[in-house]
């Protein structure tokens, strides 16, 4: 998908093809990890023929803390970058599902590790995407021999791109033993998260999931999983710690994430949960939470920005560019210098 020209980025500063969105070898980013990023899904509803983008200025809120985490002065505020999203997709007039990456990087071609005294950039890469992982069934999962990054390490709530080596570690780890994914421990033994994906174990009338304390990524996902868990389904929700072999007795395990989305667990360490198939619960979960991200529940509209302006409202403002695209067009404007490589659709 990266040679499509159909596809587009936004690279200094400028709208161009996907794959033209090219950094130099010697880039700071490339060689030492210093960036940091963020995974956002639009999701396509067929029937209101609209992309939406979910918990949009949550995720840009959190990739302002992490470029914070990381010395980086960040040229656009969370606001301009929504916009900057949304005229991506607007651009590729893609109607279909996507995933947008937008990353913030030390972009000085230097050698030396620091963080200070280096440029910083901000690129943001889109790509139709579909399902992460395999979310139709219960995964076979296993505790992963590699712990978790601490805090005072590599800091887990902030998104760095360094820091996922980690989690590849654990992840290619779990994938060559059989399993589908791995459940990563921190320092002191306790359950943290899975390789990329925030968890949720259901045990005696109680989901469980671990604090922000534990080295976790402090989820979007995760947080919206707990609200549709209290205030839809009438669960009740703990944060604690939690200890290897309680996953052993769990009646119900799921993993979340923007891109793992809810993806069901059936085993621990070849230890069957339950009947070892999708939990009832956990599949309450699922349905409802791709009916939310979709647009199909009002009560969660505000979580869910759409990316093209209905007709009727096209027709009633003026300022419609002949692809669905409106107001919103005018703020990108005024933020980015013209690009004369992409003119507007």
């Amino acid at each position: 998908m990266a040679t499509d020209p159909s596809i587009i980025s936004f690279f200094q500063g400028q709208y161009i093809p996907l794959a033209e969105a090219k950094i130099s070898v010697l880039t700071h980013g490339f060689g030492y990890g210093t960036g940091c990023f963020e995974g956002i899904r639009g999701y396509y509803n067929d029937e209101h023929e609209q992309v939406y983008l979910f918990r949009l200025p949550e995720h840009y809120d959190r990739l302002a803390q992490s470029a914070r985490t990381l010395m980086m002065n960040l040229q656009y505020s969370p606001a301009e970058l929504s916009e900057i999203s949304l005229e991506c997709i607007r651009r590729s007039n893609l109607r279909q599902d996507v995933y947008l990456r937008p990353m913030v990087y030390k972009s000085t071609p230097a050698i030396g590790v620091r963080l200070h005294d280096l440029e910083d950039d901000v690129v943001v890469i889109m790509v139709p995407f579909g399902n992460y992982i395999d979310i139709d069934r219960a995964l076979k999962v296993g505790v992963s021999s590699w712990k978790r990054i601490d805090d005072n390490m590599i800091p887990a709530r902030a998104k760095i791109t360094g820091a996922y080596i980690n989690s590849a570690f654990a992840k290619s780890e779990a994938q060559m033993n059989g399993f589908d994914e791995a459940i990563m421990l921190n320092s002191d033994g306790h359950v943290s998260e899975g390789s990329a994906e925030n968890l949720f174990m259901y045990r005696k009338g109680v989901w469980v999931t671990p604090p922000v304390t534990e080295n976790i990524l402090e989820g979007i996902t995760r947080d919206t999983v707990m609200t549709l868990l209290r205030e839809e389904l009438g669960q009740r929700v703990e944060e604690r710690i939690i200890d290897r072999t309680e996953l052993y007795a769990a009646d119900e395990l799921f993993l979340c994430g923007t891109g793992a989305q809810i993806a069901p667990v059936g085993s621990v360490d070849h230890r069957q949960l339950a009947d070892g198939k999708i939990g009832p619960i956990t599949a309450q979960v699922q349905r409802l939470y791709f009916e939310v991200v979709r647009g199909n529940v009002p009560r969660y509209a505000h979580w869910c920005t759409p990316v093209y302006t209905p007709a009727s409202t096209l027709h009633r403002n003026g300022n419609g560019n002949g692809n669905g695209a409106a107001a919103g067009v005018a703020l990108a404007e005024t933020v980015i210098a013209p690009d004369p490589v992409v003119p507007r659709r």
